[in-house]
C-alpha cells in the first residue's frame, strides 16, 4: 500500500514538473513542431530518405516471399526504433545546449544570450525559406566539409545496416541524430534559449514529432513518394518556416522589451 502511495506521489511529481516546463512554451513548441514538420517534408526527404530506404530494403530482404504480408511491410517500412534512437539523440543534445545556455543567461553580462539564440534560430529558418524559394545563399549550401563528415560518419555506423531491427535500429538511429544537419542546428538553438533543459527536451521532441511523417511515409512508400510529394512540400514548407521565424523574431522582440 504505501509502495503504491509512494508511487502515485512519484507520478503526480513527474506531471507536475513537465507541465511547470511546458507551460509559458506553448507557442515555441508548436513553432518547432511546424518547422519539424516543413523542414522534413522538404530537407529531411532529401538527406535522411536514403537512410530510411537502405533500413527499409535491409529489413524487408530478411522476410521470405511466402512470410510478407501488409502488416510485415509496413511494420519494416515504420522503422519505429530507427526514430526513436534518432528522437533521443536529438533531445540529449536538447538537453545539454539548454544547460549551457542556462548556465550563461545568469552571468549579468551575457543576458541577451537567450534572445541571441533564439535570433540565430530565426536566421537559419529564413535562410531554408530563402533558398526553397530559389534565392542564391551560398552559406546554405552543403559544403565539402559537411559532406566528408557525413560520408566518414556513414562509414562507422555501416555495419548497423545490415539488420537494422530491435536495439541495432535504436542504435542506428542514436548514431545517425549526430550526422550535421542545419536544420536541427536550428531547432536546437530555440529550443536551448529556454535556458531549461526539460523545456528544451519537449521543444526538440516537438520538431522531432513533426519530421516522423514524411520519414515514414518514405519508409512506407519507398522511392515512389519521392517523385510526388517533394513538389508540394517545396511550395508550403519555405512559408511555414518564414512564418515560424517571424513568430521566434516576435519572442526575442518580447524578450528584449
Amino acid at each position: 500500500m504505501e509502495q503504491s502511495i509512494f508511487l502515485e506521489s512519484l507520478f503526480m511529481a513527474g506531471i507536475a514538473e513537465c507541465s511547470s516546463a511546458i507551460d509559458g512554451s506553448e507557442g515555441l513548441l508548436f513553432a518547432l513542431f511546424m518547422v519539424g514538420l516543413a523542414g522534413g517534408a522538404s530537407h529531411c526527404v532529401g538527406m535522411c530518405g536514403p537512410f530510411v530506404v537502405s533500413q527499409v530494403q535491409a529489413r524487408l530482404e530478411t522476410i521470405s516471399v511466402s512470410s510478407m504480408n501488409e502488416f510485415k511491410r509496413i511494420s519494416g517500412g515504420a522503422l519505429v526504433p530507427y526514430h526513436l534512437g534518432r528522437g533521443t539523440t536529438y533531445m540529449l543534445m536538447g538537453a545539454v545546449a539548454a544547460f549551457v545556455s542556462g548556465q550563461l543567461t545568469q552571468i549579468p553580462a551575457l543576458s541577451w544570450f537567450a534572445a541571441g539564440l533564439l535570433s540565430f534560430a530565426a536566421l537559419f529558418f529564413i535562410g531554408y525559406a530563402l533558398r526553397g524559394l530559389g534565392v542564391p545563399l551560398s552559406f546554405f549550401k552543403n559544403s565539402g566539409e559537411e559532406s566528408k563528415l557525413s560520408r566518414a560518419w556513414g562509414r562507422l555506423i555501416k555495419p548497423l545496416f545490415s539488420h537494422p531491427t530491435g536495439f541495432r535500429g535504436y542504435g542506428l538511429g542514436l548514431m545517425l541524430g549526430f550526422i550535421p544537419c542545419g536544420l536541427l542546428y536550428g531547432a536546437l538553438a530555440a529550443a536551448a534559449a529556454s535556458g531549461e533543459w526539460l523545456t528544451a527536451v519537449f521543444g526538440i521532441m516537438a520538431f522531432w514529432l513533426g519530421t516522423v511523417p514524411s520519414l515514414f511515409g518514405i519508409g512506407i512508400a519507398g522511392g515512389a513518394i519521392l517523385g510526388r510529394w517533394p513538389k508540394l512540400a517545396h511550395k508550403a514548407a519555405p512559408i511555414l518556416l518564414l512564418i515560424n521565424a517571424g513568430f521566434l523574431l516576435h519572442l526575442v522582440q518580447r524578450m528584449l522589451s
